[in-house]
């Protein structure tokens, strides 16, 4: 099978790449890059120069390719978490734009199957239930978190208004491991370090992690199986405060001060407040089922 992914070179994209490529895949990465590409290059795949954002160079590209399947992993997340809200409006055009332009140049070029990069953490469920493939996003929560959700939202109603193609949704959890913000060396352990980050009241909001090797995997897997929409998380969702104090511990840092509901909102804001306190798990049930997804056990829960 013949793959294009855009994203190629990302976090999720690289593990994705040397699977598929391992795998026996012809696999193509768009990047624009020059580092990018040589990478592209090294690990057997070819590389495709591409703007993602310019709709005939997408359609120019997939004719050329004539691509079986199209993986869509794009993303402009900034390095830091603490810089997520002044970058989501670029990451959200990034996204929007790009998966405009993905979607037509595939059904254009004849393309067989879909993959949307989703989201397993903006969903909502009852209280004290995890969400599934059936949840809706939370498109009315506060500042950047509704944003995103609606912005989530978007991206799974094209897919679902798409005859043309297989398409599925990929509903990945937070990610951690390599090129992630959720490592023992990286830039959230430091600030857990610094003491830059609180539990805020309860924080009982309930959090599904998946490591990026495991998420590769499953959208290998996806690639053959049926279509439709999948919660790409570990099987230990919890609640934040358990996972705070876990990872704190995992990565050698303080235990985290813990403020009340007011002042977490004046020193960290109204969407941190959100994450900690009303954020749902995810049920990982279809995709165990179904593309035998068996991820790992998370290092903080050794």
């Amino acid at each position: 099978m013949k793959i294009l992914i855009a994203g190629a070179t990302g976090a999720l994209g690289r593990p994705l790449v040397r699977k598929l490529v391992a795998k026996g895949y012809e696999v193509w990465g768009i990047g624009r890059k020059p580092e990018g590409l040589a990478w592209l290059r090294e690990q057997g795949a070819h590389e495709a120069a591409c703007n993602v954002l310019d709709a005939g160079e997408v359609e120019t590209l997939c004719r050329q390719v004539q691509p079986e399947a199209i993986i869509n992993l794009l993303s402009a997340l900034p390095a830091d978490p603490f810089q997520l809200v002044e970058a989501l409006p670029a990451d959200a055009h990034l996204r929007l734009t790009g998966s405009a332009a993905l979607l037509a140049a595939a059904t254009a070029c004849g393309a067989r199957r879909y993959l949307q990069q989703s989201s397993g953490f903006y969903l909502l469920a009852p209280a004290g239930q995890l969400a599934t493939e059936q949840s809706p996003f939370r498109v009315d929560g506060p500042g950047s978190v509704g944003e995103s959700a609606r912005m989530y939202a978007t991206l799974e109603e094209r897919l679902l208004a798409v005859k043309d193609l297989e398409t599925t949704a990929l509903r990945y959890g937070f990610l951690y491991g390599p090129g992630t913000w959720y490592t023992r060396e990286g830039v959230f352990a430091q600030h857990l370090a610094d003491k830059a980050v609180a539990l805020i009241g309860k924080a009982d909001g309930v959090w599904s992690f998946v490591e990026v090797e495991d998420a590769a995997e499953a959208t290998a897997r996806a690639l053959t199986a049926p279509s439709g929409i999948y919660d790409i998380t570990d099987s230990a969702p919890l609640p934040y405060v358990e996972w705070l104090n876990r990872f704190a511990a995992w990565v050698h840092a303080p235990p985290p001060p813990v403020v009340g509901m007011e002042e977490g909102r004046e020193k960290y804001g109204e969407e941190t407040v959100y994450y900690e306190n009303e954020l749902s798990g995810a049920n990982n049930t279809k995709a165990r089922t179904v593309l035998g997804f068996a991820p790992r056990k998370a290092p903080w829960l050794a």
